[in-house]
């Protein structure tokens, strides 16, 4: 055997150079087994998915139509034009369709919250879920599912009300729609007032704490239920509005029934929540870190079921929050699995992922989590990265692996580096300036059975640590 020539250069040591690069996607998938468990069968009389979707495509007519046409429109424009005879975009759809713009807005809300269009800056693209409309059954249910979930964006709120009486209405809903499901019919409004009223208390009650001596103590919403059997009917009818329920009048009182798409949904949100109350780690009752903690040994399938059933027991908007701020912090495990938690969550969190592309920590997940929710495939996402990008983040997941996985696990970490040398690797590590750099690059140079790989990586962590070249 010959050794490397003193004045070889570095890159040619066939020991460091790197195999073709995998991207973490498919590593994961090679890595872990699947735990199954037979899938739950709806309530008897729950029509097949495909009269499900039939229904849903029907409630998103207009908004399919108005996405469609923007997408013929070659990216419509948003924000208005200016200059001699600029007609508004709203305007322009309302004649080509035949709507009012008053229809074109409400459509053009729900086409964003189903994920039929995408924003890019004032331009309007045609959303994943558009392309794959007509043909996947479950696409269009996932679409419908966001928009019931936003529920509450769909049909603004009554004027002077406080925003926190609406939050609390928005909150105890699920309550609401629990008795609806479980009725299996109609249900008049005043028995909904009364859950509806003992659900808000019931918040209040566990949100009250004792106030500071120099705190006058907050008081509560206005007439304590006084109030409610407006915000009832504005989420009665705004719930209608989307397709989950019907209001009819009968014999002078008013009732409320769930259609076969809303009792489905409530359902599959019921499943979510048994599934998470059922699992050894109780992960419905954690915060968005533990939580996110008891799902790292999971594989990718149970793991998605424990993130859908954490999200259905919360708002959509304080849960996509929560998560967020836990990606903010100093535990890069958490952040990619926030990230993964934040794919569940779908078209609602699109705006507040969107915000974090501008931040340098958080900007390399953003960008992939906004790629895959366009519709590009996992495994082709990382080519929306520039080589800075992918290379923070190969360090920020060596971050994780060192601080949670195998030292074999950080080695083979190695492979899914986009350079194809180690020099090329220490040398781009260096220069984006990761603030765990060093410890990644002394964790490496520990676990590698290389000498000479790790002699290297060893003096590239010298060098970060004491600023050298």
């Amino acid at each position: 055997m010959t050794s490397r020539k003193p004045d070889e250069p570095l890159a040619r040591n066939s020991r460091l150079r790197l195999v073709r690069p995998r991207s973490l996607a498919t590593a994961r998938r090679a890595v872990t087994t699947r735990r199954t468990r037979p899938a739950p069968r709806p309530p008897e009389g729950t029509p097949p998915r495909a009269e499900l979707a039939r229904q849903a495509r029907h409630v998103l007519a207009d908004a399919v139509r108005i996405a469609r046409w923007a997408a013929v429109e070659g990216g419509a424009r948003t924000a208005p034009r200016t200059g001699p005879g600029a007609v508004p975009p709203q305007e322009r759809a309302a004649a080509a369709l035949d709507l009012t713009p008053g229809q074109v807005r409400a459509g053009w809300d729900r086409a964003r919250l189903a994920g039929l269009v995408e924003l890019h800056g004032d331009t309007a693209r045609p959303g994943w879920r558009l392309h794959a409309w007509d043909r996947d059954d479950s696409a269009v249910l996932r679409g419908w599912v966001a928009l019931f979930d936003a529920w509450s964006l769909v049909h603004p709120a009554p004027e002077g009300v406080a925003p926190s009486a609406v939050a609390e209405v928005v909150e105890a809903l699920p309550q609401v729609l629990s008795l609806l499901q479980l009725s299996q019919g109609p249900v008049l409004v005043p028995a909904l007032l009364d859950l509806l009223g003992q659900r808000v208390e019931e918040l209040r009650g566990e949100r009250c704490e004792v106030p500071a001596p120099e705190q006058a103590p907050e008081a509560p919403a206005e007439g304590g239920v006084d109030g409610l059997p407006a915000l009832l009917d504005w989420a009665l009818e705004g719930l209608a509005a989307v397709g989950a329920l019907t209001l009819d009048l009968g014999a002078g009182e008013r009732h409320a029934t769930l259609t076969p798409l809303g009792n489905w949904a409530v359902w599959v949100k019921l499943e979510q929540i048994c599934v998470a109350a059922q699992s050894p780690a109780g992960n419905i009752e954690q915060s968005a870190g533990d939580m996110l903690r008891g799902c790292a040994r999971l594989t990718p399938g149970p793991a998605r079921d424990e993130y859908r059933a954490w999200l259905a027991a919360r708002t959509l908007s304080s849960a996509v929050a929560e998560l967020l701020a836990v990606a903010r912090g100093e535990d890069a495990l958490l952040r990619g699995l926030a990230f993964e938690a934040l794919r569940v969550v779908g078209a609602p969190a699109e705006a507040e992922v969107r915000a974090t592309v501008a931040e340098p920590s958080l900007r390399p997940y953003a960008l992939l989590w906004l790629a895959e929710y366009e519709g590009a495939d996992p495994d082709d996402a990382q080519e929306v990265l520039t080589r800075e990008e992918a290379t923070w983040l190969w360090v920020d997941t060596a971050a994780a692996v060192a601080d949670h996985g195998e030292s074999a696990l950080l080695v083979r970490h190695l492979d899914s580096a986009v350079q194809g040398t180690v020099p090329a690797l220490l040398d781009e590590i260096r220069a984006v300036g990761h603030p765990r750099t060093v410890q990644v690059l002394v964790a490496l140079a520990a676990a590698h059975p290389d000498p000479a790989l790790a002699k290297a990586v060893r003096r590239a962590a010298f060098q970060v640590h004491t600023g050298g070249a």
